[in-house]
C-alpha cells in the first residue's frame, strides 16, 4: 500500500509525526511525504522535522506565502503532479489549512481516495478560511477520522455516510504523551528564560482574524501588557503577528513588558506549555495541547472547535476587542473551576487505529 501524506504547517507536522511512526511498523506500507511549504520559515518547518523524528519530505513544493486563491492554486497544480507520478492508494491530509484543501481537491479529481485526520470539527464561523477548508475537505473525503464522538455526530448531521466515519481519538494526544517526556529531558528553555514552572503565562497569536484587524490585535496586546504586571508573559511570535505589530507600531511597547521570542522548536514549545500557569491562544491545536498537559486555557476567539473543553472548565472564550474582558477572564482561568478531568480524546492510540483501519481494507 502506498500512502501520500501532505503537510504544510506546524500543526500538521506534529500530527503526521505520530501517524508516520505508526506507519513505519508496517513493512508492506510505504509513505510518501509531501511538504507544500505553506510554512517556510526555518524555525517553523525544518526544526520541527528534526525534533519530531519526521523523515525529510520526499517532495518539497516551496509554495510559500500568497493570497488564499494564489496559494491554494499553486498547491493544486504541484500536488496534482506529485499524485500523477506517485500513484498512491490514498492521500492522507490533516486539519484545516490551505494545504489540506488543495491536497483533497487534487486527489479527488484524480480519483485518489482522501482520508482526513481531524474530521468533523466545526467553529460554525464561515468567515474563517479554516472553516471552509475543513467543511469542503470532509465532504470530498472517502474516510473521515473523527477525534471525538461529537465530531462524528456533526458529520452525520451534515449527511455524511456513517460508515465512512471512524472515531479514533486525537493524534495530538498521542504526540503529547510521546513528546512530553522528551521535552522534559532535552529542553532548557525555562532555565534560558529564567522562568519558574507554574509561574508564567504563555500566549500564542497567529490567526488572521486577530492579526489583520487592528482593534483585535491592539486589544490582545494591551491585555497581555496588563497581565504582565501579575505574571511574566511569554509570546513566541508568528511571522504574521510580528509584521502586523510592526505595522501598527506595537512592537516597542509590547517588547518592554513581555518576553517576545522568535518561533520556538517543538520541544521548547511543549516544555513552555507543560509548565505554564495559563495558556492564552487563538490556535485550535494549542487549546488541546493545554488540556493534554492539564494547563487551563483562554481562547482568544469568539468560538472554538473544542467545545467540550469549555464545558469541562479547562477553556474559556473571550471577546478580544475588550482588554478589560481579556484580563478579567484570564484572571478567572488562573484559578479555574474544573468539572471533569476525563479525556474526551481517546487513550493516546489514535495513530495506531488510523493505520490499522487504512491497512485492513476500510472502504475508501
Amino acid at each position: 500500500m502506498k500512502i501520500v501524506t501532505v503537510v504544510g504547517a506546524r500543526p500538521q507536522f506534529i500530527k503526521a509525526s505520530a501517524v508516520s511512526r505508526a506507519i513505519r511498523k508496517f513493512s508492506d506500507v510505504k509513505e510518501v511525504l509531501v511538504h507544500t511549504g505553506q510554512h517556510y520559515d526555518e524555525n517553523m518547518s525544518a526544526v520541527f522535522f528534526d525534533e519530531l523524528d519526521l523523515h525529510p519530505p520526499d517532495h518539497y513544493l516551496n509554495v510559500g506565502s500568497a493570497s488564499h486563491g494564489a496559494q491554494t492554486g499553486r498547491m493544486l497544480v504541484q500536488i496534482e503532479d506529485v499524485l500523477i507520478s506517485e500513484r498512491p492508494d490514498v492521500t492522507l491530509v490533516y486539519g484545516d489549512t490551505n494545504t489540506t484543501l488543495a491536497a483533497a481537491l487534487a486527489s479527488v479529481k484524480l480519483h485518489v481516495p482522501v482520508a482526513h485526520v481531524e474530521a468533523g470539527l466545526r467553529s460554525h464561523n464561515r468567515f474563517m478560511p479554516e472553516e471552509i477548508n475543513r467543511v469542503v475537505t470532509d465532504h470530498v473525503s472517502g474516510v473521515l477520522f473523527a477525534p471525538t464522538a461529537a465530531a462524528r455526530l456533526q458529520l452525520m448531521r451534515e449527511g455524511i455516510d456513517p460508515e465512512r466515519i471512524h472515531v479514533v481519538g486525537d493524534v495530538m494526544y498521542d504526540v503529547a504523551l510521546y513528546m512530553g517526556r522528551r521535552a522534559a529531558e532535552r529542553s532548557s528553555i525555562l532555565q534560558d528564560l529564567n522562568l519558574r514552572s507554574g509561574a508564567y503565562i504563555l500566549a500564542t497569536v497567529h490567526r488572521a482574524e486577530n492579526t489583520d484587524v487592528e482593534e483585535r490585535l491592539r486589544g490582545i496586546m494591551t491585555a497581555l501588557i496588563r497581565l504582565s504586571s501579575q505574571l511574566p508573559v511569554v509570546l513566541p511570535l508568528h511571522p504574521r503577528t510580528r509584521k502586523a505589530m510592526a505595522r501598527l507600531g506595537l512592537l516597542e511597547a509590547v517588547s518592554k513588558a513581555i518576553i517576545l521570542l522568535e518561533p520556538v522548536g517543538y520541544l521548547d514549545m511543549v516544555q513552555l506549555q507543560r509548565n505554564a500557569r495559563l495558556i492564552m491562544t487563538d490556535s485550535g491545536g494549542v487549546q488541546k495541547e493545554a488540556f493534554f498537559h492539564r494547563v487551563p486555557a483562554l481562547t482568544l476567539r469568539n468560538e472554538t472547535e473544542w467545545t467540550e473543553l469549555v464545558d469541562m472548565g479547562w477553556n474559556r472564550l473571550v471577546d478580544v476587542t475588550s482588554p478589560d474582558d481579556i484580563v478579567a477572564t484570564a484572571e478567572i482561568q488562573l484559578n479555574p473551576t474544573i468539572t471533569s478531568h476525563e479525556s474526551p480524546y481517546g487513550n493516546g492510540d489514535a495513530s495506531e487505529k488510523i493505520v490499522q483501519l487504512l491497512t485492513r481494507g476500510v472502504r475508501l
